[in-house]
């Protein structure tokens, strides 16, 4: 039989698999030295990176079609959004190494040796200097330096790719250039790829011989052994990360003073969302796959533009020169659909914005207060409504305990009567100016103003709870209603195309909360469709026609769908 020799191309199959084999346990690694180190973790700031340089219709359209997706599959948006947005970006990540490796395998001809390994390195190399001003553009690692960083993301993308080219040059389809195949295997064995592990030559052949490789492995030998180890990497670093991460979580400590309406007549029906929401269970949404973690001891709030004196506050002075003021606040995010999660009502803790503007004395011409985040984020304020609203206030504490850092630690600001998406948080400069400047979601087209649209849910139909009111069956149905500053003067429910009936409203936590409601629905078998509506403090109903949260936030009525089995009467 005449020797065989190598191809000069290995096959796609063969470098899709060895190009996955190594992207996955380098990002395993990098993640295990964000968590230990506070190195950067790359996945996440390229995708923080992507969403704010694509356009605002291309960002509008991954968020809407992101939100659609986990309500179709059944997921709740309040526990899942942020996770999705860091799946996507290690996702990411991961196809954009891999496609670069399988390109590398492809193309660099398997003759370049004992080079392979430097021409993997520099093309690593090239990956992690063209990473580098990306993650910088966002840096949010404040537990290293900035060169302690470039260096890691040098290193780091650079060992890659030695790892790539050494693997590109050991792991051969079968034999070697210009020498003799090992022995063919037995018909119908696997096709082989070769180790090399060389052996002494024959003493005939001089000193330009060539050693001979000795050892073949079948493919699915080289997925065992190359492809195990990367198992091994990526699990144990993962596993080690996992670890460190639920270890630096605090047990949440819940309320420790009462609800102002514990004592309220009207009681929520069981499986209504709680009245009052736990601060780890607050909904977040903002820029950010992971939130900025700021040095509280070294942060001050900068306050310049048309003011008399510029001001550098810190959160000390902030907590002790302005008199604390208390709100129970409910919060709603601009992209929360009809009936979402994405709502929360909690204890907010602050001082007065216009009294702290007042110490920087502000100037006639001003006309706007311009906010700024520690991670780009910003927006705009008219300066009146400021001035004329006490309730706004500089915010450093939920729930009477710190600010936690994904919440915007060490600073927020809260402004009645808007959703989320005005109310910047870890802010770092307040500007007063005479020109509006467009926020970070208006330049992406969401709206200007951001007014919260009145909006009602249906939590529960509570099919446990079957009771008889005046001789029939009814069975009671909860949720909330909710319109900002201009509170809840109605809430009624209908069943299918029946006439609206009046539900029965609890005493708020304050007049900035939802509402909580009950309805005793009179039970009648069959499948049925229960939708409920309110009316705000000023009259004026809950828009009942559906329209999408961009740009103005959505609207439409929530619907309640009953099937034929879902209450049991009594018998």
């Amino acid at each position: 039989m005449m020797p065989a020799t190598s191809p000069q191309r290995r096959s796609l199959r063969d470098a899709l698999g060895i190009a996955l084999a190594l992207a996955a346990p380098l990002i395993s690694l990098i993640y295990l030295a964000w968590l230990v180190f506070g190195l950067p973790f790359v996945p996440f700031d390229v995708f923080d990176w992507m969403t704010r340089v694509l356009p605002g219709g291309l960002i509008t359209f991954g968020i809407d079609t992101m939100v659609q997706t986990l309500v179709a599959l059944g997921f709740d948006l309040k526990d899942t959004a942020k996770l999705a947005e860091q799946m996507m970006a290690v996702a990411g990540y991961l196809v954009t190494l891999w496609l670069m490796a399988t390109a590398f395998l492809m193309l660099v001809p398997l003759r370049i040796g004992r080079r392979g390994p430097l021409f993997g390195a520099a093309v690593g190399l090239l990956a992690g200097i063209l990473l580098v001003p990306v993650v910088l553009s966002v840096y949010t690692t404040p537990e290293v330096g900035r060169l302690v960083s470039v260096l890691w993301i040098l290193l780091a993308h650079t060992a890659w790719g030695a790892a790539l080219g050494l693997v590109h040059v050991w792991v051969r389809p079968q034999g070697r250039y210009g020498e003799p195949a090992p022995a063919a295997e037995e018909p119908g064995s696997a096709e082989t790829a070769t180790v090399p592990r060389p052996v002494e030559t024959a003493p005939s052949a001089g000193p330009a011989a060539v050693p001979i490789f000795a050892e073949t492995i079948s493919r699915r030998k080289f997925i065992l052994r190359v492809g195990g180890a990367a198992a091994v990497i990526t699990a144990s670093g993962a596993g080690v990360a996992t670890y460190l991460r639920l270890t630096k979580e605090e047990p949440y400590v819940g309320p420790s003073f009462p609800l102002p309406n514990a004592d309220a007549r009207i009681q929520p029906v069981p499986g209504t969302r709680l009245e009052y929401t736990p601060v780890p269970e607050h909904y977040r949404i903002d820029i950010n796959t992971i939130p900025p973690d700021i040095d509280i001891e070294d942060w001050r709030l900068e306050i310049r533009g048309l003011v008399q004196e510029p001001l550098d506050l810190s959160l000390e002075q902030l907590q002790t020169d302005y008199p604390p003021q208390e709100e129970f606040v409910t919060l709603s995010c601009i992209s929360n659909p009809v009936g979402g999660p994405l709502i929360s009502t909690t204890l907010w803790t602050g001082a007065r914005l216009s009294q702290v503007l007042e110490t920087a004395g502000v100037l006639p011409e001003a006309k706007f207060v311009h906010i700024t985040s520690e991670d780009g984020f910003h927006e705009t304020a008219a300066l009146d409504v400021i001035r004329n609203d006490p309730r706004i206030m500089l915010t450093y504490s939920f729930d009477r305990q710190p600010l936690p850092q994904g919440h915007g630690s060490p600073l927020r600001v809260y402004i009645p009567n808007h959703y989320g998406m005005k109310q910047p948080k870890w802010i770092v400069g307040i500007e007063l100016t005479a020109d509006f400047q467009p926020g970070y979601w208006v330049e992406r087209g969401w709206s200007r103003e951001a007014i919260v649209n009145a909006t009602s849910v249906i939590d529960t139909v509570y099919a446990d709870g079957l009771e008889r009111k005046y001789g029939s069956p009814v069975v009671p149905v909860g949720g909330i209603a909710y319109a900002g500053d201009r509170g809840i003067s109605e809430v009624v429910v209908r069943m299918d195309d029946g006439p609206w009936e009046q539900a029965e409203l609890r005493e708020p936590l304050s007049g900035l909360t939802w509402v909580i409601w009950r309805y005793s629905w009179p039970f009648q078998p069959g499948q049925h469709t229960l939708y409920v509506r309110c009316r705000d403090g000023e009259g004026n109903w809950q828009v009942a026609e559906s329209s999408d949260t961009y740009p103005d936030g959505a609207t439409g009525l929530h619907a309640f769908r009953i099937p034929a089995d879902y209450v049991f009467p009594e018998g």
